[in-house]
């Protein structure tokens, strides 16, 4: 399905009609969402960039981000709980006016799972992980379907490639999650044309076939669904494989 919905070249993909999309990506950081971020950039885009993190990295992938988007808005609160995500949420929902895209990164790495002993405690870490996520799309997808736009959501979770029965047993969790809030959103959505999809990490050992293994997959993936030949796409869960180690 993948060569089916991105063609067998992800860099060479260029999408005139989302020139100048409005895009907001949270989770960006040097390692996470760069690839993504620059092929928006790359359609003079307007996007706004959320991040915990600040750094003289990040201060580089944003001047380099500047170069080639229309505009760049770059935020960096906590949103460590429901309250400051909605307002971030809402903040982020106005921009620009609005918005067409939406870019959900959600890294996990080993750390995560440490000292986590029960699937109900990896099931809490996964939950605290969504909880922006779900509070953007849930809030951007009111304010399209008041503006009467159409868009698209893509929620990004990426991680190491299970080594183990135990990781795939863990992957399979946080995939399960995602898979349930991603569909549960794009039902409710639908009506609106409003799409929302989501990129997971497998639950599988062995090569589980066609999958996205870089960030540079990813962010062709996400041109295409934001793209006129991505709106029939919605309730989608694309594979990832070895995403996290190559960047995000």
């Amino acid at each position: 399905m993948l060569m089916t919905v991105m063609g067998r070249n992800s860099g060479a993909s260029y999408y005139g009609e989302l020139a100048g999309v409005r895009v907001l990506i949270t989770g960006l950081s040097p390692t996470c969402g760069v690839d993504i971020a620059r092929k928006f950039a790359d359609h003079r885009g307007r996007l706004v960039l959320h991040t915990t993190e600040t750094s003289p990295e990040l201060d580089a992938v944003t001047t380099m981000l500047n170069e080639t988007a229309s505009e760049v808005k770059l935020f960096t609160d906590a949103c460590r709980d429901t309250e400051a995500s909605v307002r971030f949420a809402k903040t982020a929902a106005q921009a620009f006016g609005g918005l067409d895209v939406v870019i959900n990164l959600i890294p996990l790495r080993s750390s995560d799972f440490q000292a986590r002993e029960s699937f109900g405690e990896i099931e809490d870490m996964v939950a605290e992980k969504l909880m922006l996520p779900v509070h953007v799309t849930r809030i951007v997808a009111n304010r399209m379907r008041t503006m009467l736009n159409e868009g698209m959501v893509l929620n990004v979770m990426t991680m190491p490639a299970p080594r183990s029965a135990a990781e795939a047993a863990l992957a399979g969790v946080a995939r399960s999650a995602l898979a349930a809030v991603t569909r549960g959103e794009a039902q409710q959505w639908a009506p609106q044309g409003i799409r929302v999809n989501a990129v997971a990490p497998p639950a599988v050992l062995a090569d589980a076939g066609a999958c996205l293994a870089s960030e540079p997959d990813i962010a062709a993936l996400a041109l295409y669904l934001a793209s006129r030949p991505g709106r029939t796409l919605t309730g989608q869960v694309f594979d990832a494989a070895g995403a996290a180690k190559r960047g995000c």
